[in-house]
């Protein structure tokens, strides 16, 4: 009885971190291609909207940026409208937050 008892927390435990584990693996990483349509840089500097458009479906993406470093390449002027941008993006709260964001010929 005692072997059964502990087999059978052993495999709720197992059972519970296999879910765990797949719940981590609906928030993937989406990456695009696409040319900025779109681009509203907040009054404070500390956050910016950007629509891209996808250059193979031709749908807009709208996404919220706020690293530093990408920040900084809009007030620079590095990255413009109808620039082509790389962009690696995560969807977890509903919104699509950059994680990376580049000229896709380099910036």
């Amino acid at each position: 009885m005692k072997k059964f008892l502990t087999s059978s927390i052993l495999s709720l435990m197992l059972v519970v971190a296999a879910l765990s584990i797949s719940a981590v693996a609906f928030a993937e990483e989406l990456k695009m291609v696409g040319t900025i349509t779109k681009l509203e840089v907040a009054v404070d500097g500390k956050s910016a909207n950007v629509v891209l458009k996808d250059s193979k479906s031709g749908v807009e993406v709208p996404i919220l940026v706020i690293d530093e470093l990408t920040l900084d390449k809009f007030k620079d002027k590095r990255i413009v409208m109808d620039d082509e941008i790389r962009c690696k993006y995560d969807n977890e709260s509903g919104k699509n937050l950059a994680k990376s964001f580049k000229k896709t010929a380099g910036c």
